[in-house]
């Protein structure tokens, strides 16, 4: 590798960077260690740019057909991303050598894109964002065929890959159980943010009685959208909480119907705004607004074990959470968050006026959640991680092997 940077490729198929903030973070600490740096995305209404340079990074982009509905949906959906990725990452390959292939998922196809350029001299770094097979099932329930499918396409991304990265350690636990890897080849890294990116934490010197309910993410159909509309429904309504509103920030499938939801319940503008897809300051603007950060995702084998990012951006604006009684959200916040009694939006909603009834606990979650942030949720943390399972795949020239 003399004379040349070392050179990386990040493969992810569900949303362009920057606007996939985790992936972008992971690009520019890359870079930062002396990476060059490329990532092969979808290209967005928002994002259409095929090809540009930003921050140092070269990001590709291509064509995506509209996120599919339903398994064979997906199918053809992911179909057209791994041509496009084959053909994005070709060019690249042709350009000049690759030394790692970094497979983002879901979903867990992306490794046929990748295996051919072993052959090559790239090493593979298979990123588990989500387990695949809870993911499935929590979507479309247990259906033999396609939790079989799903399970062999995870075995054979871990299988090819030559290091892995997994969310959190509930994450490493099924890998290591059901994959044939090596403990000391899975490195975990939580997707926490860094704090520019969402902005200042907000002061925490007095009580103040909360109003304002946020929500931060993807709106998919596991996402409980549902079950946050309904939640303010019911404040609104029974537990006569006439002043609150419920501002949600991103987008996804689930958009339209929770739109349409809200409507057929009565609620308005004034109760409840969608604002869609933010970044950069308008982001932070809107953040700044939020008194409670809601994670309405229900219950299930998937929801259970993964690391909201919800939790990490919430608790690094000081931002208390409220959320179903999850066992990662739980581990992760412990008696900073505020936690339903019940899988019911109405459970949800009656956890939420906990701290909307009581300004001085409000105060003291947001409290804790900062300091937690402050303590464990660190990105610099896990960039180092990040960083070291890429040197142990390609040590630096002239570094001890």
């Amino acid at each position: 590798m003399e004379g040349r940077r070392r050179r990386a490729v990040i493969l992810v198929e569900n949303l362009p960077v920057p606007l996939d903030r985790h992936v972008w973070q992971m690009a520019l600490a890359l870079r930062d260690a002396g990476w060059a740096v490329s990532v092969i995305c979808p290209a967005t209404a928002a994002h259409p740019e095929r090809r540009l340079m930003l921050d140092g990074i070269d990001i590709r982009r291509h064509w995506l057909p509209a996120e599919g509905h339903g398994f064979f949906g997906l199918l053809a959906e992911y179909a057209v991303a791994l041509f496009e990725e084959a053909r994005l990452l070709l060019g690249l390959r042709i350009e000049g050598p690759v030394d790692v292939v970094h497979v983002c998922n879901p979903p867990d196809l992306l490794f046929l894109v990748a295996a051919p350029f072993r052959l090559l001299g790239a090493r593979i770094l298979y990123d588990v964002h989500d387990l695949v097979p809870e993911l499935f099932e929590a979507r479309f329930g247990q259906r033999r065929l396609i939790g079989r499918m799903v399970r062999a396409a995870e075995w054979l991304s871990a299988r090819l890959a030559d290091r892995l990265l997994v969310s959190n350690d509930s994450f490493r636990d099924r890998i290591l159980a059901r994959c044939p890897v090596a403990p000391d080849r899975v490195d975990t890294c939580y997707t926490t943010p860094k704090t520019a990116f969402l902005g200042t934490p907000r002061a925490l010197e007095a009580p103040v009685r909360p109003r304002i309910l946020g929500y931060l993410g993807i709106m998919g159909e596991q996402d409980g959208i549902d079950h946050l509309i309904d939640m303010v429904a019911e404040l609104k309504g029974p537990l006569g909480q006439a002043q609150v509103k419920a501002l949600l920030v991103g987008d996804g499938p689930a958009l339209p119907a929770a739109r349409a939801r809200a409507q057929a319940l009565g609620l308005g503008p004034d109760d409840i705004a969608f604002h869609g897809f933010l970044t950069g300051e308008p982001l932070r603007a809107i953040l700044q607004q939020f008194d409670i950060g809601i994670i309405p995702d229900p219950p299930n084998g998937f929801n259970d074990i993964i690391p909201m990012n919800k939790v990490f951006e919430y608790s690094a604006l000081g931002i208390p959470s409220v959320s179903y009684p999850l066992a990662e959200t739980c581990r992760l916040l412990g008696d900073a968050g505020t936690y339903a009694e019940g899988p019911t939006p109405a459970d949800l909603a009656r956890a939420t006026l906990r701290l909307l009834d009581d300004p001085m606990l409000h105060l003291e979650k947001a409290r804790a959640a900062l300091a937690l942030s402050r303590a464990r949720f660190r990105w610099e943390t896990e960039a180092a991680k990040l960083v070291a399972a890429y040197e142990a795949m390609v040590p630096a020239r002239g570094a001890p092997q």
